[in-house]
């Protein structure tokens, strides 16, 4: 195996999702066949990549994209985590055979398809076959749960609706929407551009302006009714408008870094297999997070009584998806048929993601 086809590999696996487009990963390239990936994570200021959780999802996604990515190369990739490494800057190794006598995997022509549809889709039924599919791909140590019927989705509509309030009114979580949005574009390498966030042109320009200082947020939001057009836009319609929301829940708990990227790496397929489908999916992962907070009887603001009420949502989220208050939850999210989005996050390019001589790492990832 070459260089080259190396950085080709890698190139692919970059596509990976991330919250909130943050890619909390660098590549170095030891040998032609040894590639060290570099993690981190966003918790220092990112409200929700709690202890870390989130980002390590993410690099289980991007493990398993590099593994289907290196197949279509007629290679193999296996990683292990480096056992001196951190669960805030973990060290994946991996390792690339080539060439083996398979084929690419089926997920392969998906990996750069894949996006995130945050407007409204159709509410075609799933089919037999495409909820099969999709449960074949979560496995046996995992379990989905459909909630597709007109009232399990207006009850999804509801809890997202009680929990908007909660994303907008926290001003620890104003302070991550302020970073992660890049206004008046169609694309971003490294944010979420405007145009895929969700909502109409003049909800957009409101947003900008107000978004820039929380005493606006907060006077908008006391007087002037500022989280109902975001709501709607942005949370009760598209869980009404869509074929499904699945949860994707775990047989046995999640108690550290590996069983997170585990996660991910289901995750990662069940999405590419929806996209394999002809679906397109949006994350839902607030609930899943704030939920996270609670079990661990964590506070995550310093503003009065919005942990009591993530604690509201959470009893009302287990109702909901028939959990009980320990049980693990992976994943949650919503599916359907749609135009492929007009707008999307793109990626760093592959130079900026590299560490060597040549490229090397920022100082701040």
């Amino acid at each position: 195996m070459t260089r080259d086809i190396t950085l080709r590999i890698l190139d692919l696996a970059r596509w990976a999702p991330s919250g909130d487009n943050t890619q909390p990963w660098r590549f170095e390239i030891i040998s032609d066949n040894e590639i060290m990936i570099h993690g981190c994570d966003t918790r220092s200021w990112c409200l929700y990549d709690f202890d870390g959780h989130a980002s390590h999802i993410a690099h289980g996604a991007l493990l398993e994209t590099l593994r289907i990515a290196a197949s279509g190369f007629g290679a193999q990739a296996s990683w292990t985590l480096d056992p001196n490494s951190t669960d805030k800057e973990p060290l994946y190794k991996v390792q690339l055979v080539y060439p083996i006598e398979k084929s690419a995997d089926p997920l392969f022509s998906f990996i750069e398809q894949r996006t995130v549809q945050r407007r409204v889709m159709g509410v075609k039924p799933l089919t037999a076959i495409q909820r099969n599919a999709l449960t074949v791909a979560a496995g046996k140590d995992y379990e989905l749960r459909f909630f597709d019927s007109l009232g399990d989705r207006f009850r999804v509509a509801k809890l997202l609706w009680a929990n908007a309030r909660i994303r907008l009114t926290c001003p620890e979580a104003f302070e991550v929407h302020r970073q992660i949005i890049e206004w008046g574009v169609r694309y971003s390498k490294d944010l979420i551009p405007e145009q895929a966030v969700g909502v109409d042109p003049m909800t957009a320009r409101l947003m900008q302006w107000v978004m820039q200082d929380w005493k606006r947020v907060d006077f908008f939001n006391r007087y002037l009714f500022g989280t109902i057009l975001p709501r709607i836009q942005l949370d009760f319609l598209p869980a009404l408008q869509c074929s499904s929301h699945i949860l994707l829940r775990p047989k046995s708990s999640l108690e550290g870094l590996i069983d997170y990227v585990n996660a991910g790496i289901v995750m990662q397929r069940v999405w590419l297999t929806a996209t394999a489908l002809g679906l397109h999916l949006q994350p839902q992962m607030t609930p899943v997070i704030f939920r996270w907070y609670t079990q661990a009887g964590k506070k995550f603001s310093a503003l009065a009584g919005v942990d009591q009420q993530a604690k509201v949502l959470t009893t009302r989220f287990d109702s909901l998806a028939q959990t009980q208050s320990d049980d693990p939850i992976a994943f949650f999210c919503r599916v359907g048929h749609s135009k492929t989005p007009a707008s999307r996050s793109l990626r760093k390019d592959i130079g900026d993601l590299l560490i060597s001589d040549e490229f090397p790492r920022e100082e701040k990832l």
